[in-house]
């Protein structure tokens, strides 16, 4: 099955056996946003259709937050987007964005481990995690050898929730962000990408 073929987070988790837990597990980290960022989202959603589709929610509102953090992981991770990922029939498709290992090879290869699967839902969060934990069920089995958190992100472009997968347990973060308080959202998101950081300079050094 296609990642988009699951509709609910109790499908998915009854599948592949994982637990649901909610906690907080998100601790923010301030990122400095430019001005130059600030003014021009705040002018894509004054002037701009920003939401029409998934495809404008990952291009004006999803893309621009992660690309921003992404610059300061830069030389450890490639930020891929609309990579195929494919594990086996049941575990395949084409995630929004997925946050990898830079490569030794080059930027053009992608290579594992893989650490933060993203999806763009309009308002459909139910499936929108359904879809992102198979995502990131398949990521976590393709990393093998690599016993790693991997985490999830599933927006509207608006509201951006987070969740982990660890072993056979997935934690959605009680504690949702909004696009609105810009300073938390992308504190959240710094320390997602942190936390894969630490645990790739782990990986090395083991």
């Amino acid at each position: 099955m296609a990642f988009s073929s699951y509709k609910t987070l109790g499908e998915v988790l009854k599948a592949f056996q994982v637990t649901f837990t909610e906690a907080i597990f998100i601790s923010e980290i301030p990122f400095n946003i430019s001005d130059y960022f600030r003014e021009d989202l705040e002018l894509m959603m004054r002037d701009a259709v920003v939401d029409n589709s998934e495809f404008a929610i990952c291009e004006n509102l999803i893309y621009p937050v992660l690309k921003e953090v992404w610059k300061t992981y830069r030389q450890h991770f490639i930020l891929w987007s609309h990579q195929s990922l494919n594990y086996d029939e049941k575990l395949s498709g084409f995630p929004e964005y997925i946050l990898a290992k830079r490569s030794p090879l080059g930027k053009v290869v992608f290579d594992k481990p893989y650490f933060i699967l993203v999806e763009a839902k309009q308002d459909n969060f139910e499936t929108g995690w359904a879809q992102c934990l198979a995502e990131m069920i398949a990521a976590q089995r393709l990393n093998g050898e690599y016993k790693i958190i991997i985490f999830g992100i599933v927006s509207n472009g608006i509201t951006w929730q987070l969740g982990k997968l660890e072993h056979e347990i997935f934690t959605r973060n009680s504690t949702y962000y909004t696009i609105q308080e810009l300073d938390k959202l992308f504190a959240a998101v710094n320390f997602v990408f942190q936390q894969s950081e630490l645990q790739l300079n782990n990986l090395v050094a083991a």
